[in-house]
């Protein structure tokens, strides 16, 4: 009896071992791997073209290791955060500096747009670059006003609230050149309106952008964009008293680029009548509104028709202030404002003097 009982037990096993088998084999006939499904999902970067990266050595971090800074952006107010306004000639500025020393008296242009009701507004650090300068008494007196209207009439004074401490660092070299080239990485500031030029009271909000900060997806290309900014042809040619009249203008996205985070952190689009110097710092938003990126540099004209434009998205931005900052871009827009600057001030002054002195 006991080895029938033991013949039973062996058969019964095997064949339950074979069902199983079985069953198993049948389900992954209907369910897909598991690695399958993880690589359906990683991005697609064939449709990405890559750009050199300029940062080449670590990202600084001035900003990070300072208790000062880091206290002062965890610093609560009641700020007016969020968009108002679709309309991108509402929100745009000229951003107008004179800088003035013994020798001679230079001016420079470019554009920005309100991104915060409370009075912050983006731009380049190629253009904000001079209230940095002029905080560290380079290059003589800077004076830097917003200007907004049609033609563009002098508003607001400014104050530096932010600019890319990895940017200084690589463009240390040759940051204060008329005509600073590069691929715009990392090329961003944030400025915030200090008071009105005439002295009256500050609006109670101003017009701001919304913008978007997801990355943007690879079917971007050929969309539909608006890009608006202060071209200063005008300027170049009449000189600083020349009027200079806000543009908006349809156009689409052409080609994305990464610096090697395999997302798209830089897009280029199509010639239109924006495309000239003096519209760097200028919104490129897409169909819905939203900001998706910042004119930073001209674009491939053989390519993509006269007065092309390159710009850096609102992603990238996005990674990268947090990178330095450890807060958000939203973050960034929030807290005692004037306070802010101030202690950004105190943190980067030294740094921008120690790596200018490096740079000669």
């Amino acid at each position: 009896m006991q080895f029938l009982t033991d013949i039973l037990v062996v058969v019964l096993s095997s064949y339950l071992a074979f069902t199983n088998s079985l069953a198993h084999n049948i389900e992954s006939l209907f369910i897909e791997p598991e690695t399958e499904i993880v690589t359906a999902v990683e991005p697609q970067t064939e449709n990405i073209s890559t750009l050199p990266s300029q940062i080449t050595s670590a990202i600084p971090d001035v900003l990070l290791t300072s208790v000062e800074y880091q206290s002062a952006a965890l610093a609560s107010s009641q700020n007016l955060t969020g968009a108002n306004t679709l309309e991108p000639l509402d929100a745009i500025v000229n951003i107008f500096c004179t800088m003035t020393t013994d020798d001679y008296i230079r001016t420079t242009t470019g554009t920005g747009f309100f991104i915060d009701r409370d009075g912050v507004v983006m731009t380049n650090a190629h253009v904000a670059q001079f209230l940095l300068l002029e905080e560290a008494n380079q290059i003589g007196d800077v004076e830097c006003i917003l200007r907004n209207g049609n033609p563009a009439a002098p508003r607001y004074q400014a104050e530096l609230l932010y600019i890319s401490p990895a940017w200084i660092q690589e463009n240390s070299g040759v940051i204060s050149e008329d005509t600073p080239m590069g691929t715009g990485e990392r090329d961003y500031a944030l400025l915030y309106v200090s008071g009105s030029v005439d002295g009256s009271p500050l609006p109670a909000e101003f017009p701001a952008l919304g913008f978007r900060t997801a990355d943007l997806p690879t079917s971007i290309k050929n969309d539909a964009v608006v890009a608006a900014g202060y071209p200063a042809t005008p300027l170049f040619e009449d000189g600083p008293s020349a009027d200079l009249i806000p543009k908006k203008a349809d156009t689409s996205v052409s080609e994305l680029y990464t610096f090697g985070s395999n997302l798209a952190d830089v897009f280029s689009i199509r010639g239109s009548e924006v495309g000239e110097q003096g519209s760097s710092g200028g919104p490129v938003l897409n169909e819905d509104g939203e900001v998706i990126g910042i004119i930073v540099t001209r674009g491939d004209d053989e390519a993509d028709g006269e007065g092309s434009l390159r710009a850096i998205t609102i992603s990238h931005v996005e990674r990268t202030i947090k990178e330095e900052t450890n807060f958000s871009l939203e973050e960034n827009l929030n807290g005692n404002l004037p306070f802010r600057a101030e202690v950004f001030a105190d943190t980067m002054t030294p740094f921008l003097l120690t790596i200018l002195q490096q740079a000669n």
